[in-house]
């Protein structure tokens, strides 16, 4: 099939739920996998979890990311099955607005937004120290961290803002670092480097005072952070090539090579890092780069740190990416406020003006940078809103399935005799993660923090919804949609 008759497909399809081609089709399966691989990011993700998880579980740590790569993955199924029969830019919005109706698809593309919003202003965060560590030799303090993740903000703006050709090739310079810094550096300190037995890996110990099953929770509630964000591929579903295919096998490979090499990359640390004891009682916060260091000698500090960067700004490029393409399709269907900007597309065929409220508004959830204690609500959010919304969009394929309205489509991706089994063992799942991650621990929060950044998941969630429920009830939203649109939903 050549490329000119899969785009007829493709907008034919798309013509069919009432859309017409705005945004460009240039991505392959391997782009639009490249999207989800930076967006999850081993490299992000083991420093998201990694010293926190081994305070309270120990060097057993490393048994969390199987566990919840395997769960996460269930989720992912459930998506890939969605996103094959709706590929639609705004993604889990479009799906839960066909199959739970306009007003709950609505709730959930606004609890996606504040929680990707919330995830793009963390990891520019994160990333600005290592932009700061490369450029001075020292850690910042918090204003320059701060100015740090600005700077990785307007350099995703710029990249984006070039169309997506541009985009896919520095997308895939991302990779790369990803597999220099995870799965070369992984390799060599398990294979040559390491300085414990593996029996080490079933040792519990901590310096916490909670019991063992209370440091298996919050481990878990922290090991469900590196396992977000394999969803943006559905986003770009749009501006992929044979999207019913390409886009539920992009989802699954980014989950799956991601997990795999954040599980290489916990195992190869774990076992070569000389200090155990320190990692375990927190006074080592990153056990990587000193590992890294320890094995190859000094002069792979600067080289390390860089490479760290480069995944750090592929990642937040990639997040800019698809908070854009949710903002555009729920914009497109008149949903949100100026929606006639926000779903402008420009001559490289961007959502440009929704590319840039986005970073306006992940910049200013920098500046709680300023507060140790406003990021680390801002982290807690930023992973526990997701988890909602899984469970949404889990639950809401379940409920179709109850009613008849998710059959096996021969034309797209089906979890065929797998469909319940794999659904509710999700939805069982999501249920416990999303009470797990919301749940107040106040060894998750940052010393002497006040009662509401403990409680700073559910809190937040709560706001959010009740601001939700009053826009809902005031405008109306759901009526905005063509009558067409309207009528598919309700069929």
């Amino acid at each position: 099939m050549n490329i000119k008759s899969t785009v007829n497909i493709d907008e034919q399809l798309l013509n069919q739920r009432g859309y017409r081609q705005e945004l460009q089709r240039g991505l392959s399966l391997w782009s639009s996998f490249a999207v989800g691989f930076a967006t999850v990011s081993p490299v992000v993700g083991i420093y998201a979890v990694m010293s926190l998880a081994a305070i309270h579980m120990g060097p057993a740590w490393v048994w969390i990311v199987p566990i919840c790569l395997l769960m996460q993955l269930l989720v992912a199924l459930v998506y890939a099955e969605l996103a094959s029969r709706y590929p639609l830019a705004g993604g889990c919005y479009q799906w839960v607005k066909y199959l739970g109706g306009a007003r709950m698809g609505w709730f959930t593309g606004y609890l996606y937004l504040a929680s990707a919003l919330a995830s793009l202003s963390t990891v520019a965060y994160l990333g600005g120290f290592w932009l700061w560590l490369l450029l001075t030799g020292e850690a910042p303090a918090a204003n320059a961290q701060v100015f740090s993740g600005f700077i990785l903000l307007l350099l995703g703006l710029f990249v984006n803002l070039l169309g997506i050709n541009p985009l896919k090739y520095f997308v895939n310079a991302g990779i790369l670092a990803e597999a220099i810094a995870s799965i070369g550096m992984g390799l060599l300190l398990l294979l040559f480097f390491r300085n414990h037995d593996f029996s080490l890996l079933l040792q519990g110990i901590t310096s916490g005072e909670g019991t063992s099953l209370n440091g298996f929770l919050t481990a878990m509630a922290v090991g469900g952070w590196a396992f977000l964000g394999f969803d943006a591929c559905s986003q770009v579903a749009e501006e992929t090539r044979q999207a019913q295919k390409s886009t539920p096998r992009a989802i699954l490979r980014a989950i799956t090579l991601v997990g795999l090499t954040v599980m290489l990359t916990a195992f190869a640390v774990t076992l070569s890092f000389e200090d155990t004891q320190g990692m375990v009682s927190g006074e080592v916060f990153d056990p990587v780069t000193p590992a890294v260091v320890n094995a190859f000698g000094q002069w792979a500090q600067t080289p390390f740190v860089a490479i760290v960067l480069i995944a750090f700004i592929a990642c937040t490029v990639s997040i800019q990416t698809y908070i854009s393409r949710a903002l555009f399709g729920m914009a497109r269907d008149k949903t949100l406020p100026a929606a006639s900007l926000l779903k402008q597309v420009d001559r490289r065929k961007v959502p440009f003006v929704a590319m840039l409220v986005a970073t306006m508004i992940a910049s200013a959830g920098l500046l709680l940078g300023l507060n140790a204690t406003a990021v680390g609500t801002l982290i807690a959010f930023g992973s526990g809103g997701f988890y909602f919304v899984f469970l949404i969009v889990v639950s809401c394929a379940l409920l179709a399935r109850l009613r008849g309205r998710l059959i096996d489509n021969a034309q797209t991706f089906n979890l065929g005799i797998w469909r319940w089994p794999v659904n509710l063992m999700a939805f069982f799942w999501l249920i416990f993660e999303a009470i797990n991650i919301a749940w107040p621990r106040i060894e998750l929060a940052p010393a002497d923090a006040p009662w509401f950044q403990v409680w700073a998941v559910f809190l937040i969630f709560s706001i959010l919804a009740v601001l939700g429920i009053i826009y809902l009830l005031i405008y109306q939203p759901e009526k905005t949609l063509p009558r067409h649109k309207t009528q598919q939903i309700q069929g």
